[in-house]
């Protein structure tokens, strides 16, 4: 489907002429802080619904298991030596970079306690679905604002600059490798694992497709 194909990120008449840009509109700062928002909703009904944490939760702890570091210190080094990755890529930072820290960690904080905790799997399942879809949209929105992506979309878009491939392969193929890493390190994976690793791929690709088909309007 087309929907699914797209190979970049869309520009629209919001988005920042460039990453690095220390005056951007109001409106496109605005579009940015929702998207990251809702990027961060998402990952909290994840959590919420328990039943699998994210493939990049699955890779620290597993990096946790063997190095006695904490899951934190090694979600920084994580990001810290993908930042490195950007210079061969060719990725720039910007004020999104730094608010994608920000912003996602304290939705994180202040959602958790508000967010329904499913009892019943197939509600949890469900949860986990919506909650990566969710992802996807914010994902949509932060990064066509072009004001700086974070380190794990930097890569992404970096490897699909270098590669010509659709966004949501790369996001797909990129997910299941760091599951993989993360289980053979002995890191912890479930239902919801799998389903955010598959599904947040297509569901940034249609993020992408309805923000700047409605951008366009």
């Amino acid at each position: 489907m087309k929907i699914f194909s797209i190979k970049s990120v869309p520009v629209t008449h919001w988005s920042s002429d460039k990453p690095l840009n220390l005056s951007p509109r109001p409106i496109t700062v605005f579009l940015l802080c929702t998207g990251l928002t809702l990027f961060g909703l998402g990952e909290s009904l994840i959590i919420a619904a328990s039943v699998g944490m994210s493939p990049w939760v699955v890779l620290s702890e597993g990096l946790s298991v063997n190095t006695g570091l904490s899951i934190g210190m090694i979600t920084f080094l994580t990001s810290a030596v993908i930042l490195l990755l950007w210079i061969p890529l060719k990725q720039s930072i910007g004020i999104g970079t730094i608010l994608n820290a920000i912003i996602i960690a304290s939705v994180l904080d202040w959602s958790l306690p508000y967010l329904p905790y499913p009892e019943t799997y197939l509600a949890k399942v469900l949860q986990t679905i919506f909650g990566t879809l969710v992802v996807g949209f914010g994902s949509a929105l932060y990064l066509i604002a072009n004001l700086g992506p974070g380190p794990r979309d930097g890569l992404m878009t970096g490897i699909q600059i270098a590669t010509g491939q659709p966004i949501a392969l790369i996001r797909v193929l990129l997910e299941v490798t760091v599951i993989c890493m993360g289980w053979f390190l002995g890191g912890t994976i479930g239902i919801g694992t799998v389903i955010f690793a598959f599904g947040v791929g297509p569901a940034l690709s249609l993020g992408l497709f309805y923000v700047s088909s409605i951008s366009k309007r």
